[in-house]
């Protein structure tokens, strides 16, 4: 038992010593909710206190310095120059279309073309092909002038007339007032069931015109009238790029060809040219026919007389399962009929061909038969 006590007195005098030799735990004061320590620096060789009072410690994991701050303050620095120097622009900018747009205005309304007489319309005509002007809408002498389009008309019109043939002349003397021509006329002249089918080529900026006085002037009854447009204004406007683009390759190739002195270098090179320059004529037929066909429209007048009939519209083909069964029943039928076509071009033939084959074959059936049924002769019985 003492030997317990001395062992529990050792121990308990031991934690004592421990106790006294630890150093003695410092409690940082809280300042706005920071510990703080005193932090002193060493000058000279001597400890001095900072300003003479204690500075807030950071707190671990948390970095405050000044280098974080600078770099805020050069942040927002330059975002507020930013935003100040997009302002100014924007601002000069708004100024600016202001007073470009005060000057188109102002600018244009003299130099816009003058409309010519539509007899009141509220838009000017169009005029289309190589010299196309842009629709300048009359009575807005401020408004400004589009891009120029190239646009090819085109249209048809039946009538029916008391003279077929007197209102086809009547025709022709329109194209040719007009600045245009007759490029087509088909006639059938049949007493009262006359007709006749004429192509005028008729300038694009009297086009409208034109269709109107068709079923006025020839004093009969309009039937039918159709009018399409197209714009071919990309298609042009590239044509008229590749054909500088193939002028310009053509002459590059003449210049090297000039310039050859090998035979091989020259046949070579004029092998090229050869193939530029066809290139370049079909590009530029192509515009030909292009511009021929927006400078003048094209109206196709069909004249009916008093008892031709009037030509119906093919009908839509129509679609569902009905529909495409009774295709399918016909096709059979077609078939059929098919079928016994072949059958009677072929039985005369057959007739003709097949009833001496099987006389024949008769007849060899029946040789044969007859060999079979005689008989054979006995054998000779030796005599003894």
């Amino acid at each position: 038992m003492r030997c317990v006590a001395l062992g529990d007195s050792l121990r308990s005098s031991g934690r004592a010593e421990a106790e006294a030799t630890k150093p003695p735990q410092r409690h940082p004061a809280v300042v706005d909710g920071f510990p703080v320590y005193a932090v002193a620096v060493r000058q000279s060789n001597r400890d001095v206190s900072v300003a003479g009072r204690q500075e807030p410690l950071p707190v671990p994991g948390r970095r405050i310095g000044m280098r974080s701050v600078t770099r805020r303050w050069r942040r927002a620095t330059v975002l507020i120059t930013v935003g100040l120097a997009l302002a100014a622009g924007s601002a000069a900018c708004s100024a600016d279309s202001h007073s470009s747009a005060r000057s188109l205005s102002g600018g244009t309304a003299a130099k816009a073309p003058a409309a010519p007489d539509g007899g009141g319309n509220a838009n000017s005509k169009v005029q289309v092909g190589g010299n196309a002007q842009a629709v300048v809408p009359a009575g807005k002498p401020g408004s400004l002038p589009t891009l120029s389009r190239d646009i090819i008309y085109t249209g048809s019109i039946t009538v029916r007339v008391n003279n077929v043939d007197a209102a086809a002349g009547q025709l022709e003397g329109l194209a040719a007032a007009a600045g245009g021509f007759v490029g087509g006329d088909t006639r059938d002249l049949n007493a009262g069931q006359s007709t006749a089918t004429l192509v005028l080529r008729i300038p694009a900026e009297k086009f409208g015109g034109i269709l109107d006085a068709i079923g006025k002037q020839l004093g009969g009854h309009e039937i039918a009238r159709k009018v399409s447009t197209e714009d071919v204004t990309d298609k042009a406007i590239d044509l008229d790029a590749r054909i500088r683009s193939q002028q310009a390759s053509v002459d590059r190739v003449r210049a090297l060809l000039a310039k050859a002195e090998s035979l091989t270098d020259i046949t070579t090179i004029e092998s090229q040219l050869t193939q530029r320059e066809a290139d370049l004529e079909s590009m530029q037929a192509q515009k030909r026919n292009l511009n021929d066909l927006t400078t003048l429209s094209t109206i196709t007048v069909s004249l009916l007389g008093p008892e031709a009939a009037v030509a119906k519209p093919k009908p839509k083909p129509a679609s569902g399962f009905w529909p495409g069964l009774k295709h399918g029943w016909h096709a059979f039928l077609g078939a059929l009929q098919v079928l016994l076509l072949i059958l009677g071009a072929v039985l005369p033939f057959a007739v003709v061909i097949g009833v001496p084959v099987l006389a024949v074959l008769w007849l060899r059936r029946r040789r044969r038969a007859t060999r079979a049924a005689v008989p054979a002769p006995a054998p000779e019985t030796p005599a003894v």
